[in-house]
């Protein structure tokens, strides 16, 4: 683990063969963004246009993301972005379970490496990996949780808010909050998470 760096994993995920999506890729998808970043997106699986680019979150999720990243004063250059899975599933279909088991130790090996004080999953099935399989994600939606001296954020999938826009109030709510939790991360980290801005009324920011 100590010889591991992101370009190392990316090459491995780019040539990886431990599931059967390696044989109807287009390009492996292994995740993009600041090697030491404060906050690390994870989110199901690439679809067409990042199996095409091998870039994660670029197509009309992506450029919705964008928005939100925008909205509080984030850009990609900030973070890191990746999915549980990093290979395209068929028809855009839900990732089996047998396929985020055989991306976890990417996903652990990028976590350990850039080390971020926040994880913010998007979508139920990285929600699971952090929350548990019994977790709703409509239940616990922008609720952070303090785990071993890091914070995790579930999140909607920004293209579950774009097939459902009754959802966007709430993942802007939620964006709002994530930004009130990172300009407070020691306040949070310490277990003392009484919002005390209201996500409506952003205060000056500034990165952790």
């Amino acid at each position: 683990m100590s010889k591991d760096t992101l370009a190392l994993i990316a090459e491995e995920i780019r040539s990886c063969t431990l599931c059967a999506l390696h044989q109807t890729r287009t390009q492996a998808v292994p995740g993009q963004g600041e090697s030491h970043a404060q906050i690390m997106f994870i989110g199901e699986a690439p679809g067409f246009h990042e199996d095409q680019q091998g870039i994660p979150f670029v197509g009309t999720s992506g450029r919705y993301l964008d928005e939100l990243l925008r909205m509080i004063q984030l850009h990609r250059d900030d973070i890191f972005i990746t999915n549980v899975v990093r290979c395209r599933p068929p028809r855009n279909r839900d990732p089996f379970r047998s396929e985020i088991a055989a991306c976890q130790t990417y996903t652990e090996r990028q976590i350990a490496l850039i080390n971020p004080r926040m994880i913010v999953t998007l979508g139920r099935f990285s929600m699971a990996l952090f929350f548990g399989e019994t977790a709703k994600i409509s239940a616990i939606h922008g609720q952070p949780k303090v785990e071993n001296g890091r914070i995790y954020y579930p999140l909607y999938h920004p293209a579950a808010v774009l097939r459902n826009p009754l959802l966007r109030a709430t993942m802007e709510a939620d964006f709002w909050r994530m930004r009130e939790i990172i300009d407070n991360v020691e306040r949070y980290l310490s277990g003392d998470n009484n919002d005390s801005t209201s996500p409506q009324h952003p205060q000056q920011l500034s990165l952790f």
